[in-house]
């Protein structure tokens, strides 16, 4: 499948916010959103105009970067979440975020969401006692992401630990640092999602 190899922290000055993609970087001075505040290229600083549907893109296209999300694969998880029961918006995120390498970032056993998909392909992780090697595999309710016996004395998964320690876990998620595991308690509802996502624009641009 193809990927985006460029530098990531034009994706977030495209965006015109942090997507949070380099980890520690975005979090220091370092970070080029905060240092160049506007859209890359020689017409970044040009002035901006916005129609419906450039809105509309923008939104969607912040989501995708956000949870490094192909553009075929974004698309066939919003015509999952059209079929599902509830708010389009919401499942969207829903299915988004119950993603392994979007688990495993959030527990904090990677940096960035790009980490977790590379420990998660090398086969680093488990889910219920067996090891899972595809980032987008979807978790449900009760499942348990833990680090695999043989990543566990590694340097850089301890490292990576270390870093992430103090980082807060979502209430839809139990973590256990001692085990090195995480539980999905349950699915998180749209006020437990922390993601500078407007899934309406994106449900709207999808509907066109």
């Amino acid at each position: 499948m193809a990927r985006y190899t460029g530098a990531v922290c034009r994706l977030c000055r495209r965006e015109g916010q942090k997507l949070f993609l380099k980890g520690e970087r975005c979090y220091s001075d370092k970070c080029s959103v905060g240092k160049r505040g506007y859209a890359p290229g020689q017409h970044g600083q040009g002035r901006k105009k916005s129609s419906e549907y450039g809105l509309q893109l923008r939104a969607k296209q912040t989501a995708r970067r956000f949870y490094g999300v192909q553009e075929n694969q974004f698309h066939h998880y919003f015509e999952v979440a059209e079929r599902k029961q509830g708010v389009t918006g919401d499942n969207l995120l829903r299915i988004l975020e119950s993603r392994l390498d979007n688990v495993v970032y959030r527990a904090g056993f990677a940096s960035s969401r790009a980490e977790a998909r590379q420990l998660v392909g090398h086969g680093h992780f488990e889910v219920n006692g067996k090891r899972v090697d595809i980032a987008s595999y979807l978790l449900k309710d009760g499942d348990v992401v833990s680090v695999c016996e043989k990543a566990r004395g590694t340097e850089k998964m301890k490292a990576i630990i270390e870093a992430n320690g103090a980082k807060p876990v979502p209430q839809w998620m139990d973590v256990d640092h001692d085990k090195l595991s995480a539980k999905v308690i349950n699915l998180p509802t749209r006020e437990q999602i922390e993601a500078p996502v407007e899934e309406q624009l994106i449900v709207e641009f999808y509907s066109r």
